[in-house]
């Protein structure tokens, strides 16, 4: 990198910190200027709130916005003199980024809301092993990564104090490309920390960059610890790409969930021990250690070797440690609850053990599994042993998870449903519609609430919302969600060589004004996205009628070791390629963050078609549904709970046959149906054009959901069910 454009101008951004933040000291970015015209868009750039505050938005995009619509760092592109320049010239451009610096003090400086369980002092640490904060910054996988990035932006908005723990992956996870017949490539493009906002963590006593140190066999494994400004949210990432280590150990931390399960071992002993640690040396004395899934769960070894290197016997360190911890478990299926061999995790926790005075075999007893083979670590089982309360994701999945792992542990799973957070989802024109009708949409205070349906409160003022008010507002969205897919597309078949005439054609085949139906997950079998393939010839009568027209969306990826999801991912879209299917059926490659606010702000109906109960929880059903996007879902995950009857539709029965083979027809029978309903409603037009129905439909969705299902709500219940009880 050029020094003239790292070092160009005065680079000491003092953006106004409060609360957990102001107590943990970092470096200055070395590339966000301080002083200048530039100096108040430096300061929004500092602090990951700029994607949820709407000021901020619009300056930020105002930087480049074709550039910041494909998802690039607009830090990178402040690294450009030509541009730095033009902008610091651009009159209506400083006025904007003057506006956004104004919104975000005024928002970090905002008085915090309920509830008062916790303090600065003493505050929640939250590990994860993915955190989604930006489609820019790619440190996450998919739903567990989304959901951490909302719970800290809610602890933001609430003024919880609560610091996020994990991991700088300097690889992230891999980008999405497909071939031409749907083979899924991964590539993984590198980041820079200086292109994103996170700054070197000092320590309080030398001032000098903070390491910490993990020990191995034979060696100690350095993690320098970056901080991250999400709001009024600190967030700690490790990393161990540093000088000091063996070229071997600077990779641990390189790339998210990595393959190999003895570098998997190694990456969760960094984010559990090496996050104790660096919490431990920047004095942060945490009153609850919130792990959000098992990948963190060697935080526990941590915090008992630590009361045992002061003294304390294995029962009271252990029995401490309980009074302290509390875990999320977010899925029934077992890919998702680690689990290492034995041998392996003697060998490389022993230093810390034998530091410790930490007798392996008592380790080894809290983490076995449902066998009971002492030859398995199961991290989940582990953490519940060690935990003083553990929860589910919705309802439904608490109910699973309890069943699972009680028998094992002894240890009750209880529920604390998911939610999602609206400032980051909602559309602009509905954001507007929500708060002009009494709803804060981000504020600390707490919404007013009528009736309670079903213990869920619904928000009836949007009852009286003028249908076209709300219909006007989604067509705004559908048609930026055509222009942003018909752009996706000619990228997307750039790379096959196509022609110019090819790739006009593609860039135009998605109608605004038709019903548009979106299906964007992970693509993993027992998510079955393909099952609308059940009976081709009822889809097609579907999707073929001219004057009815109904295009479908896919989007997805499907994890490096899953081979049936990826070959999921090629038969979708090569079925989306097509002749029959051409300008009905639609993959869009790379489902990142982007791609899922435009999906859930744009379609008509969203769609989800899981096995039952093996969705814990489905969250972009939510972010869809306070969109006003009604759902049509399997009774699985949060919908099981969510489905009032008038708020969407509920595809097949809580109970299904038993047999796989009937239970897949049994739901396609039921997915046909609710489409075939759903796009009758849809083209019922008023006079004036409006899907009165439809509409109604669309309120049900948002008054069921706004509140019910949001990350206020969620942390809420955190906060009196998980965080109090742990004190």
């Amino acid at each position: 990198m050029p020094e003239d454009v790292r070092f160009g101008y005065d680079v000491c951004v003092s953006a106004p910190e409060t609360g957990l933040l102001a107590r943990i000291p970092a470096q200055p970015h070395p590339v966000l200027p301080s002083e200048g015209p530039l100096a108040p868009i430096g300061t929004v750039l500092s602090n990951f709130a700029w994607t949820w505050i709407p000021e901020c938005r619009r300056a930020v995009r105002a930087i480049d916005p074709d550039a910041v619509d494909r998802g690039e760092s607009p830090i990178r592109l402040l690294m450009d003199p030509g541009r730095v320049a033009r902008l610091a010239e651009d009159a209506g451009f400083l006025r904007l980024a003057a506006e956004a610096e104004e919104a975000l003090r005024r928002y970090l400086q905002a008085p915090a809301g309920p509830p008062e369980v916790l303090s600065a002092d003493e505050p929640v640490a939250y590990f994860c092993a993915e955190y989604g904060l930006h489609e820019s910054f790619a440190q996450y996988c998919g739903g567990l990564g989304i959901l951490a990035g909302d719970h800290l932006r809610e602890a933001s908005d609430m003024g919880l104090p609560l610091v996020g723990v994990g991991v700088f992956y300097r690889l992230g996870f891999f980008r999405q490309e497909l071939e031409p017949d749907g083979r899924q490539q991964h590539v993984y493009p590198r980041f820079d920390p200086v292109e994103h906002p996170l700054r070197r963590v000092l320590d309080p006593c030398s001032g000098k960059p903070l390491v910490v140190c993990v020990p191995f066999p034979g060696r100690e494994v350095a993690a320098a610890v970056w901080r991250v400004a999400v709001g009024r949210t600190p967030l700690l990432l490790l990393d161990t790409d540093l000088p000091e280590n063996r070229p071997s150990d600077r990779p641990i931390t390189a790339q998210l969930y990595m393959l190999g399960r003895r570098m998997r071992f190694y990456q969760e002993c960094v984010l559990g021990i090496g996050g104790a640690r660096a919490l431990a040396a920047l004095g942060i004395e945490p009153a609850v250690y919130h792990m959000n899934e098992g990948h963190s769960a060697l935080l526990l070894v941590e915090r008992i070797a630590q009361r045992m290197a002061a003294g304390a016997p294995w029962e009271e360190a252990t029995g401490a440690v309980r009074k302290e911890a509390v875990l999320t478990i977010h899925t029934p299926v077992p890919a998702g609850n680690e689990r290492f061999d034995a041998k392996l995790v003697t060998e490389l926790l022993g230093p810390t053990l034998d530091a410790a005075g930490i007798d392996p075999r008592l380790l080894l007893r809290l983490a076995r599994d449902s066998a009971n083979d002492r030859r398995v670590f199961d991290m989940t089982a582990f953490a519940l042993r060690l935990c003083k309360a553990a929860n589910g994701v919705s309802l439904l999945h608490g109910k699973t998870a309890d069943s699972t792992w009680r028998p094992v542990t002894g240890k009750p799973v209880g529920a604390v449903t998911n939610g999602v957070h609206p400032p980051t989802w909602l559309g602009d024109e509905m954001r507007r519609l929500y708060e002009e009708h009494g709803y804060p949409v981000g504020s600390p205070s707490r919404p007013q609430l009528t009736d309670r349906l079903d213990r869920r409160p619904a928000w009836e003022g949007l009852q009286d919302l003028d249908p076209r008010a709300l219909w006007e507002a989604h067509l705004a969205r559908k048609r930026e969600l055509a222009a942003f897919v018909n752009e996706r597309l000619i990228r997307q078949h750039t790379k096959y060589g196509w022609s110019p005439e090819e790739l006009e054609e593609v860039g135009s085949l998605l109608d605004p004004e038709a019903f548009l139906v979106g299906f964007a997950r992970r693509f993993t079998p027992y998510k079955r996205p393909s099952l609308l393939w059940s009976d081709p010839r009822r889809l097609r009568r579907l999707l073929e009628q001219a004057d009815r027209p109904v295009q479908i969306l896919f989007a997805g990826k499907a994890h490096p070791a899953d081979a049936d999801g990826q070959r999921m991912v090629a038969e979708v879209y090569r079925v989306s390629r097509e002749r029959r299917w051409r300008g009905r059926v639609f993959f869009l490659e790379e489902y990142d963050m982007a791609v899922a606010r435009c999906l859930v702000q744009g379609v008509d109906l969203w769609i989800n078609n899981p096995i039952r109960p093996l969705e814990a929880s489905g969250t972009s059903g939510m972010k869809a549904a306070i969109n006003g996007v009604p759902n049509a879902s399997v009774l699985d995950g949060w919908w099981d709970e969510g489905y009032e009857g008038d708020n969407g539709w509920a595809v097949g029965e809580r109970e299904a046959p038993s047999s796989p083979r009937k239970r897949d027809r049994h739901h396609a029978e039921a997915l046909y149906e609710a489409l075939e309903a759903a796009s009758g409603l849809f083209w019922d037009r008023s006079e004036d054009g409006v899907p009165v129905g439809w509409v109604r439909v669309m309120k049900r969705a948002i008054a069921t959901s706004a509140w019910a299902f949001s990350t206020r709500r969620m942390l809420e219940d955190y906060a009196q069910a998980m965080y109090r009880r742990a004190n």
